[in-house]
């Protein structure tokens, strides 16, 4: 089994390494991957299960008794109705067709969720490593309720579907030498299993194997955010390096929408000497200073500047956790600043709730992603090698 998946390792790793593009119908999927596991209960919600212990068969697992998974001396204990299955440190689920677990963690305690498809479960770190290995529409059905929200327009859940499925792709390999291919949270996409909303299925259909390419016919980074807050930015301004789909618009579809705004107060000492200890920014000269109480953005700045300082206005919004670079700074009282902002998240590719705006006053899914990402177009994923090689 270890000689297996090492093998799958070294061969996505080539393939990641090379100029082709290798569609997938199933995805590894590390879930409850910021936690570390200890012990869950699984029970069955739809279907019957295989259940393997280190490669070799035990009873087919059917509904009724819950199983208990524990963590116990580096190895996984497998309990049912208070008994001892088996001991062992690899476990894995197989699924029939259309089956699906319910899964519930114990330590730590987080609510019930359900999970499709196969399930694993191996030693890892003193706790226990769960992998959900699903077919990638599914697992893109979950993303785009996780990242959506459930109860969103059927052309909203399009777009998200048809990003997510983009991002997955360009992205597959992403935790390959761990032995998966994503996790289940923002550092890849959010997912928490199968959606609640069925429409999301239905949206998932409508855009079956689309993806957005560049004019290179690459994958693009399908960047999004909560709102722009006006204005969307340009990717050298966030990451460094630019690219041409990511491209600051004017965004008039997110204003006046729930994030468009948002304000903080934060004392005027506070404030001055965070910009001279960290950035070493001249606060006793009068000039710099006023410079630094009084800032306005009508559009988009990277930098507070003053004497040839700049202090870059993304370190400003980790700092102090602020929801977007975009703000306005006036000094409201002697002690006390006001943050005055824009929008919500790093400002690239499309705002979520400007696609809501629009999908509401009648533009499609296409329109809305020709919109947001500049010089891209959608393509079925399959024909993706076939057009690179003419």
């Amino acid at each position: 089994m270890r000689h297996f998946r090492n093998s799958i390792v070294a061969f996505l790793a080539f393939a990641v390494s090379s100029s082709f593009f290798l569609p997938v119908d199933t995805i590894h999927v590390r879930i409850f991957s910021h936690l570390k596991v200890n012990a869950l209960t699984l029970g069955i919600y739809t279907g019957s299960y295989r259940l393997q212990c280190d490669g070799k068969s035990l009873p087919l697992f059917r509904q009724g008794l819950p199983l208990d998974i524990q963590y116990r001396n580096d190895s996984i204990d497998l309990m049912q109705d208070g008994n001892l299955l088996a001991t062992a440190r690899y476990v894995k689920l197989f699924g029939a067709p259309g089956s699906e677990l319910k899964v519930k963690l114990n330590n730590p305690d987080r609510k019930m969720r359900n999970y499709q498809e196969n399930l694993s479960f191996e030693i890892f770190e003193s706790g226990i490593r769960v992998i959900n290995e699903i077919e990638l529409d599914n697992y893109i059905a979950g993303v785009t309720e996780a990242e959506a929200g459930s109860r969103s327009a059927l052309e909203f859940y399009k777009i998200q579907s048809v990003l997510a499925r983009t991002f997955a792709l360009a992205h597959i390999n992403k935790h390959v030498t761990e032995g998966f291919s994503l996790c289940d949270q923002v550092h890849c996409q959010a997912y928490f299993g199968r959606p609640r909303d069925m429409s999301i299925y239905k949206a998932i259909d409508l855009t079956k194997d689309q993806v957005v390419v560049d004019d290179n016919l690459n994958l693009i980074v399908a960047a999004f955010h909560s709102n722009s807050g006006g204005q969307t930015a340009n990717s050298e301004d966030v990451w460094g390096s630019k690219t041409p789909y990511l491209r600051s618009i004017v965004d008039s579809f997110s204003m006046n929408m729930p994030n468009a705004r948002w304000e903080r107060k934060i004392l005027v000492e506070d404030w001055l000497s965070y910009l001279k200890i960290k950035h070493r920014f001249p606060v006793e000269d009068a000039g710099s200073k006023k410079a630094a109480l009084n800032f306005s953005q009508d559009t988009r700045k990277i930098y507070l500047e003053a004497n040839n300082v700049r202090v870059p206005l993304k370190n400003v919004r980790v700092d102090f956790q602020l929801k977007s670079t975009f703000f306005d700074i006036r000094q409201i009282t002697k002690d006390t600043i006001l943050f005055s902002g824009h929008g919500y998240g790093h400002g690239l590719g499309m705002p979520q709730e400007g696609a809501m705006r629009m999908v509401k006053l009648g533009y499609n899914y296409k329109q809305v992603l020709k919109f947001y990402y500049q010089e891209v177009q959608l393509i079925d994923l399959h024909k993706l090698n076939f057009f690179k090689d003419e």
